[in-house]
């Protein structure tokens, strides 16, 4: 894997983060608020979900 791939989908993912407070900033405000009230293990469970998600995403796209 080549720098250069490593750094691109470092900027998609800066990007795609961007994308919620630039677009709806009231709703993202919102959104945070409840997301830090919320339960430490639900969130652990939801960041355990998105990086098997992500790898496997990752995995499917280097079999092509």
């Amino acid at each position: 894997m080549s720098w250069q791939l490593l750094v691109s989908a470092f900027a998609l993912m800066l990007i795609f983060e961007g994308l919620g407070p630039a677009l709806f900033p009231k709703k993202w405000r919102a959104y945070m608020a409840q997301l830090a009230s919320s339960d430490e293990r639900a969130l652990k469970v939801v960041g355990i979900i998105l990086i098997l998600t992500g790898a496997l995403v990752f995995h499917l796209i280097n079999l092509v």
